[in-house]
């Protein structure tokens, strides 16, 4: 069974004074506070998520691991 592609996302700006949609998404991708990480599942999906709030957060790279 193939190893399913995880990504980790850090918030690094505040979703204070933020449209109604860019907090939806920062809750969708399991982050509400600056500084909180969560995995989440690499797919067009969440890659549109990430794209729609990119100025609030920031994708993790895994050490070791190169795209």
């Amino acid at each position: 069974m193939a190893k399913r592609a995880i990504i980790k996302v850090r918030q690094i700006g505040s979703a204070t004074r933020r449209r109604f949609d860019q907090r939806q998404n920062l809750i969708g991708l399991g982050l509400n506070r600056i500084g909180r990480v969560a995995e989440v599942p690499n797919t067009p999906a969440t890659r549109g998520m990430i794209a729609r709030v990119r100025h609030l957060v920031e994708v993790i790279e895994p050490k070791g691991e190169t795209s």
